[in-house]
């Protein structure tokens, strides 16, 4: 079952296309049309989010791109402690690697054949050891032009270590379709 083959509610659709995630996902997968454009990053921007190294220091131009891309995603970071920015910074980091895609995760990781323990080491990996884990597998997911659901990914990333009931309920939807996805081509395959 591929996840073009599953509908989403309406009202989760429209939740999730006015969602923070949503929209940074779309102003960072469109370029910009003139300088200044609030509907797009430039290819600097773009870039220095790609660049950025959210557990490393990360440098005043991209400081600067983070933050308009949190600001026009509606999201406003100022007050925010240095934890929220690093998760927000990863996950706009992602998208400028990876880019978005609608679907589901699970779905998306069995499509680009990441393998089995790479899957379960993401999902069963905690604190710096998952924030290490991810940019790796969003670099697999951009070589094989697979682009990642980021409000599963999104939502990981947000609720590890601080909702754990939240980020288990993530966590066990994405193995299910993944392992899913993995048995139905095997399957084929046989």
């Amino acid at each position: 079952m591929s996840s073009s083959e599953i509908e989403l509610p309406a009202h989760a659709s429209t939740e999730r296309d006015s969602s923070p995630i949503a929209k940074l996902a779309h102003l960072i997968g469109q370029a910009a049309r003139f300088n200044g454009d609030l509907y797009g990053l430039g290819k600097g921007e773009k870039a220095a989010l790609a660049r950025l190294d959210p557990d490393g220091e990360i440098r005043p131009h991209q400081i600067a791109a983070l933050a308009r891309a949190l600001i026009h995603a509606g999201l406003e970071p100022e007050g925010w402690p240095p934890e929220t920015w690093r998760r927000w910074a990863l996950i706009a980091h992602g998208m400028a690697l990876a880019g978005h895609a609608s679907g589901f995760l699970g779905y998306q990781l069995c499509a680009a054949e990441v393998s089995e323990s790479r899957v379960t080491k993401l999902l069963t990996s905690r604190g710096d050891a998952f924030r290490q884990l991810l940019p790796r597998l969003l670099r697999l997911l951009a070589s094989k032009e697979v682009a990642p659901n980021w409000h599963e990914l999104g939502g990981l990333i947000l609720a590890e270590g601080r909702d754990e009931e939240k980020a288990e309920a993530i966590r066990m939807r994405i193995a299910g379709r993944y392992f899913s996805a993995l048995a139905h081509s095997n399957n084929k395959a046989a």
